[in-house]
């Protein structure tokens, strides 16, 4: 649909195939969108966020069940995060990308330990920004906060 002018941009994680293939006739927003990504983090302290993870509106009354779904990624992640720390050690072999193990310490000395952190504390900020976004665009009829989208039980995660 972007080659043919069906559409004139596409924001999503999943790179067009025909970018990846040389196509001339789409094009990134920004060319180096790393030192653009790095630099909004470095003047906002906000890195989106990658996955939002969204539940029926009768299951966000279960506190214990929220709760534990919460502690459950938290864990996943934990592993993925020591899998990436343990690979540290042996130059990321088992990641056949050059210069891996230089990007992921850059990574750690910009966005610290804990590069995608759960929870309303460290996402707060991001959160808000985003809901800001969000009404000032005309997606939303009021300005929602936080607070209006977080299941209750971890509003103190």
């Amino acid at each position: 649909m972007l080659e043919s002018g069906e559409i004139d941009a596409l924001i999503s994680v999943d790179v067009p195939r025909s970018l990846l293939d040389g196509s001339t006739k789409i094009a990134r927003m920004f060319p180096d969108y790393e030192t653009v990504e790095r630099d909004y983090y470095r003047r906002t302290g906000i890195f989106p966020a990658m996955h939002i993870v969204a539940v029926p509106r009768e299951m966000a009354t279960r506190a214990d069940l929220m709760i534990s779904i919460y502690r459950a990624f938290c864990a996943a992640k934990e592993i993925a995060q020591q899998t990436y720390r343990q690979g540290a050690l042996k130059q990321h072999m088992a990641v056949v990308t050059p210069w891996f193990s230089k990007h992921f310490e850059e990574n750690r000395a910009l966005l610290g330990e804990d590069w995608w952190p759960y929870g309303l504390n460290a996402n707060r900020e991001a959160l808000d920004t985003f809901l800001r976004y969000h009404y000032e665009q005309g997606l939303s009829k009021r300005l929602l906060t936080s607070e209006d989208i977080i299941v209750p039980a971890l509003l103190d995660s």
